[in-house]
């Protein structure tokens, strides 16, 4: 009954793509069971040739406004039901290793909601990689998506590389035992998007590689 709840919330949220995964993989397994996982498209799709730094940042925004709604409407049927659970924290915590606690992008991968592109990452087939991630961990069992084992990007597509003002990728085709350091120099990432705090408060949210991705366009 929970799952059919669960589900009837996203039946008002066509545009968002959503699926569970058994989280056995992760350090939270022996409390939680489970995580609900949901992407949440740009309010602007935007490409190459229509992207500027403050339109993505607009479209990052505007997401966050629905992946907070509906973050709201599942805590209200989770309680509803007395089922324990977690939201695990949007941003890393760890500037060493700029991890989060619980990595969405793996989750999504384990839920079938997409791959990891040669951006490091995810992949819808609908939207590219123009989505805001967000997960619950909960201690229930679900029906559970399709992991993804390997990518779809074309072999010879290198837009995401070229466009890179910072020549942070490498090229490289992720698959699921893959690790971010194979695809990403993304100490040499997060360096060039903190020169922006000083001028903006915030880091850049570059998007480049994602707009010049073919994927949702």
């Amino acid at each position: 009954m929970i799952e059919k709840n669960i589900r009837n919330i996203f039946l008002e949220y066509p545009e968002v793509i959503y699926g569970f995964t058994n989280i056995a993989y992760s350090e939270y397994a022996s409390r939680y069971k489970s995580a609900l996982v949901f992407a949440v498209p740009y309010g602007e799709q935007l490409t190459i040739e229509t992207y500027s730094e403050e339109k993505f940042e607009k479209g990052i925004q505007d997401a966050k406004k629905v992946l907070e709604e509906i973050l709201r409407l599942l805590q209200e049927i989770l309680d509803e039901y007395k089922v324990k659970y977690y939201i695990p924290p949007v941003a890393q915590n760890n500037e060493i290793d700029l991890t989060a606690p619980f990595s969405f992008k793996f989750a999504a991968v384990n839920a079938g909601l997409g791959w990891i592109g040669k951006n490091d990452v995810v992949i819808t087939k609908k939207y590219g990689p123009r989505v805001r991630l967000s997960a619950i961990l909960i201690d229930e069992q679900f029906v559970y998506g399709e992991k993804i084992l390997k990518s779809n990007c074309p072999e010879n597509c290198k837009k995401c590389i070229d466009v890179c003002p910072y020549k942070a990728l490498y090229d490289v085709q992720w698959n699921i035992n893959s690790l971010r350091s194979d695809i990403i120099n993304y100490r040499l990432c997060n360096e060039k998007r903190s020169l922006y705090i000083k001028a903006h408060g915030r880091k850049s949210a570059c998007g480049l590689c994602m707009a010049a991705c073919p994927f949702g366009t």
